[in-house]
């Protein structure tokens, strides 16, 4: 696998975020102890400095903190972003109907999102944490406090959550590419690189990063928050970093990767925690997760069915559903779709839904980053990429035993591939549901079509996104610019 270095793209600098990122990333920062959210070329007098992290552990601890905090911020804006793109979410806020028509609609009549409207998330959040990911490396290699495996620790757990950031950006921007390196000097504007350089430097980040790990010692020099409870040492932590890799690998795949990065799929998922005899719920969501609570400068889940009464359900998703042997519906719509009070979208921009999800029942529940079933679902789609019908079949069997209540696919290994990959889908959806895969996944393999669009004439009529758009503020300070500082699709 090619190391950061040595690809295409290891001269590629930071370009800042949209004013409005700024902001709200700002705020945050004052409601999260130590969290830097600051603007990429603005100093954050609440993070600690490179010198004085590199000399006090208790700073270094701050700043790992802060780090896995920023990474939680933008959870829950990817999940309903990606989910309203997919076909799985609403967000009908009575008051407000551009939750409705950003996504579903764009600018009226033209089926393109606007670049100044609200569906521009997964862009600022992530970069305000890459700038903070690049000082905790610069902190990390500046420690005299540290050992070496110390060093190679920190390296790999920060490299890890850069490569995860820059993931997020590429799913949801896909072939507009993005920045993949953070720059001392954060005012330069930088050069954007292709979606195929993007998933090189991402792939090649986190086996440099497994390689630190591997290299970590028994610890690492900072704790990790409660939801990466079995993933706290380096070695435990590269299970996450391949199981990230393993997903990054399948997602490349498929835009160009072709079978070897099939191949690094698989080898990564063996190195992760992935287990293959999994039958029991508890098995299957293993994983590390994000932790909230209501607890004083902590922060509630964005997803919780207590609190957020806006988030609707598409109803597809019950008229999708497979039956069990009883007639009763797949195990997992059960289990995370509930009925509501029939709501209807707001200003006329949609239809009508009486479905909500359970899958986060409070304000205190956790977000998951990768589970054990996603894995297994992955590890279905590479073997089915490279040639082991048998064996795809055989997990998503398992799959639907274990997860859904369902009884074995009628397909067997006379199936043409196209059939299987759609029952692959359909588990991924209903095993992931929510969870930032869905619009993905149809991208991917070239079925956005099959995406049901609610409205179909007039101004109003609904679209399916291929990408999100860049931040407008993006494309202002690259206005003038040639290729490739120029903002693509600006």
């Amino acid at each position: 696998m090619t190391t950061p270095t040595s690809t295409t793209t290891h001269s590629v600098k930071t370009s800042p975020i949209s004013i409005r990122s700024i902001v709200a990333l700002i705020a945050a920062s004052a409601a999260l102890t130590a969290c830097s959210s600051d603007k990429l070329d603005i100093t954050n007098p609440n993070t600690p400095t490179v010198e004085s992290a590199s000399a006090d552990p208790q700073a270094l601890q701050l700043q790992a903190t802060g780090l896995l905090r920023q990474l939680r911020n933008g959870r829950g804006g990817f999940i309903t972003s990606t989910g309203r793109f997919g076909r799985e979410a609403y967000v009908y806020s009575p008051q407000e109907g551009r939750n409705t028509s950003a996504y579903l609609i764009g600018i009226a009549g033209q089926n393109k999102l606007d670049p100044s409207g609200f569906a521009v998330e997964n862009w600022g959040t992530q970069y305000g944490n890459l700038r903070d990911i690049f000082n905790f490396k610069n902190t990390v290699a500046a420690s005299a406090a540290l050992t070496a495996e110390q060093k190679n620790a920190g390296q790999g757990f920060a490299k890890t959550l850069e490569a995860l950031e820059l993931l997020y950006v590429i799913s949801t921007r896909d072939t507009i590419g993005l920045v993949v390196e953070i720059k001392q000097d954060a005012s330069d504007i930088a050069p954007f690189v292709s979606r195929d350089s993007a998933y090189k430097y991402i792939l090649g980040t986190l086996d440099a990063a497994a390689t630190n790990l591997a290299a970590g010692g028994a610890a690492f020099p900072f704790a990790l928050h409660s939801g990466f409870t079995g993933f706290t040492t380096p070695s435990t932590f590269r299970q996450f970093n391949r199981a990230i890799a393993a997903r990054a690998a399948a997602y490349y795949a498929t835009s160009g990767g072709g079978a070897t990065a099939w191949q690094t799929a698989l080898t990564a998922l063996t190195a992760s925690f992935m287990n293959t005899a999994a039958t029991t719920r508890t098995a299957l969501d293993a994983g590390p997760s994000h932790p909230y609570s209501g607890s004083s400068g902590d922060a509630t889940n964005p997803l919780n069915l207590v609190t957020n009464t806006d988030l609707y359900a598409h109803m597809s998703i019950q008229t999708d559903a497979q039956k069990k042997a009883n007639g009763d519906p797949d195990d997992r719509y059960t289990a995370k779709i509930g009925a509501r009070a029939t709501r209807q979208a707001p200003q006329g921009l949609g239809v009508a839904s009486s479905l909500g999800f359970n899958i986060h029942p409070s304000t205190a529940a956790s977000i998951a980053i990768v589970r054990n079933e996603e894995l297994l679902l992955l590890r279905a789609e590479a073997l089915l990429a490279t040639g082991d019908k048998a064996g795809s079949l055989a997990i998503i069997n398992q799959i639907r035993a274990a997860s859904g209540g369902l009884a074995a696919s009628t397909l067997t290994t006379a199936s043409d591939n196209a059939s299987i990959l759609t029952e692959v889908l359909y588990n991924k959806r209903y095993s992931l549901l929510l969870e930032g895969h869905r619009w993905i996944d149809m991208r991917r393999y070239g079925r956005l079509n099959d995406l049901p669009r609610d409205l179909t004439t007039g101004t109003t009529a609904h679209f399916v996104a291929k990408v999100q758009p860049l931040p407008q503020a993006e494309c202002l300070v690259r206005a003038g610019k040639s290729a490739p500082f120029a903002g693509p699709g600006c």
